[in-house]
Parts: structure tokens; sequence; C-alpha cells
């Protein structure tokens, strides 16, 4: 791990909740939770394509209700 820079900032309350509950459900620091979050971001950002997850998940959406989406297409 590289050297940190601290930096100020301000979050929705609930935002910030939410975020310090998901990291201390990991067991992690909120500090960590947040640099994943902005990373994830940067990526997205980045790359402009769907996660790979998120294409599995409409491959397989697709394969199990393909006549579903045909029939509703009409």
């Amino acid at each position: 791990m590289g050297a940190r820079e601290k930096f100020a900032s301000q979050a929705d309350p609930e935002v910030l909740a939410a975020m310090r509950e998901a990291a201390a459900g990991e067991g992690r620091q909120l500090q960590a939770v947040i640099e994943d979050a902005m990373r994830e971001y940067l990526e997205r950002r980045a790359t402009d394509r769907p996660r790979p997850q998120v294409v599995q998940a409409l491959a397989e959406s697709i394969a199990e209700f393909d006549s579903l989406y045909a029939r509703l297409a009409q």
C-alpha cells in the first residue's frame, strides 16, 4: 500500500451511515470501503462498458426468458 493523502468532503448523512455500516459489516475501515468505491467509479468511467457480472446476468436472463421478452416486444 502506497502513501495516503488526507482530504475532506461532505456526504448525505444516510449515504455516509450506510457506508459506515457496510464497512463495519465487512470488518473494514471506512476509508478502505470509500477507496474501493472511488476505484470502481473510475473504472466504470474509463471503460464505458458494463461490468462483466452485469453482462453475465443479462445473458442468463435472456437465456431463461427469451420467449417472454419476444412476446413483450410485440
